[in-house]
């Protein structure tokens, strides 16, 4: 795995704050950013503190935070954006009191789905996407846990793409998250790595 410098990335919608620290760096979203297209809330929302940097065919990114969650819809993971209507979100959301692996595919309109993870709060959960041919294969864990699988979605293999950490506060001012590493790896070598 390689390291991603922080300065190298370039934020979507600017933090609050932003510090970086020898132990990672420190981000505190805005109250009201969010990332999200139309379907069922109506809204169009391009708010989200995302920080961007190429992601390219047949390679894989990880992201890396510590979860402490607290208002309804506070997220944190990792943002891969291809363009204003085509992005994907993914990682966890504190949603109806508790918080919850998933993730959005946006196409035009977005897509959401949650999977509660009760026990991760306080602890340091890892989210990767992996690209290789027309695809995007979003896996997390927590701490040192097996990898779960979150999502495989597509992804035009020509398309020029970037990710990177993100985070959104819908609801509330104060959420800061503490990415501690932001890395560049060899893709999945396949969908179903035990089969």
């Amino acid at each position: 795995m390689n390291d991603i410098d922080w300065d190298k990335g370039k934020w979507t919608t600017p933090p609050l704050h932003e510090a970086i620290k020898e132990d990672g760096l420190y981000v505190t979203a805005r109250e009201n950013s969010d990332a999200w297209r139309v379907t069922s809330y109506g809204f169009i929302h391009e708010s989200e503190h995302a920080l961007l940097a190429p992601f390219e065919q047949d390679s894989a990114v990880e992201v890396s935070f510590f979860l402490n969650f607290a208002a309804q819809f506070d997220q944190a993971g990792i943002f891969i954006r291809t363009d204003e209507t085509t992005w994907i979100k993914a990682g966890i959301e504190w949603s109806d009191g508790q918080e919850s692996l998933g993730a959005v595919v946006t196409r035009g309109v977005s897509d959401w789905s949650l999977c509660p993870t009760p026990g991760w709060n306080g602890r340091l959960v890892t989210v990767r996407a992996s690209r290789s041919g027309d695809a995007v294969t979003i896996r997390a864990k927590v701490d040192e846990e097996p990898w779960r699988l979150v999502r495989v979605a597509p992804l035009d293999p020509d398309a020029v793409v970037s990710a990177g950490p993100f985070c959104c506060a819908p609801t509330r001012s104060g959420l800061t998250v503490h990415f501690t590493s932001w890395r560049t790896a060899p893709p999945d070598a396949s969908l179903h790595p035990h089969s």
